[in-house]
């Protein structure tokens, strides 16, 4: 028999394998969640060098302080935006407004005998008002990052992503809309 004949014999005669693990143990439910939330940005309309975002900082399992964007379940009636702003101001004590979408991330993970496919949907958002604040009993602290220090400060690289993504809409956005975008009300000093 050929190479090309004991290809296609395999192919019409897979070998299946046995199932692993224990036959009488349940298979695990599987459900899936979906968040928003978002990077919140101040000193818009100064120096690129003085924007800086609110993040913050969960302890693991392990007890590693890990710094990561705000973010929770979208709740009943409400649209990804809206929760992203919730989340933000919940999670920092800091009001924001979305500006752009900048992404979604996606990831599975297994906690209490379930296996999660979870979805989180982040948001550029202006910060409008608030005072950093680590009330919220999942956050041990918060703290505002320069852009800067992001890549290096984020522990998941998905976030670092689109903390990238954020940095660059940011460089590409017009000064004069940034001004304006800061201090509506103000009439443009021409």
């Amino acid at each position: 028999m050929s190479g090309a004949e004991r290809t296609n014999r395999s192919r019409r005669n897979p070998r299946r394998r046995p199932a692993v693990g224990n036959p009488d143990k349940p298979l695990m439910r599987t459900v899936r969640e979906t968040s928003a939330g978002g990077l919140v940005v101040d000193g818009w309309g100064g120096p690129p060098e003085r924007l800086c975002a609110a993040l913050i900082g969960r302890t693991d399992r392990r007890g590693r302080l890990l710094w990561s964007l705000p973010k929770g379940h979208i709740e009943q009636g409400e649209t990804a935006e809206q929760t992203a702003m919730r989340e933000v101001e919940e999670e920092t004590g800091i009001q924001g407004t979305v500006l752009a979408p900048l992404g979604s991330i996606d990831y599975w993970f297994v906690t209490e005998g379930r296996r999660v496919h979870k979805t989180v949907h982040h948001y550029l958002l202006r910060f409008l008002g608030g005072e950093l604040s680590d009330e919220d009993i999942e956050v041990t602290e918060v703290a505002w990052v320069p852009l800067t220090e992001l890549h290096s400060r984020l522990a998941y690289a998905d976030e670092r992503k689109l903390a990238e993504l954020a940095s660059q809409m940011i460089a590409e956005m017009p000064r004069t809309e940034i001004r304006q975008e800061q201090h509506p009300k103000e009439p443009d000093a021409g």
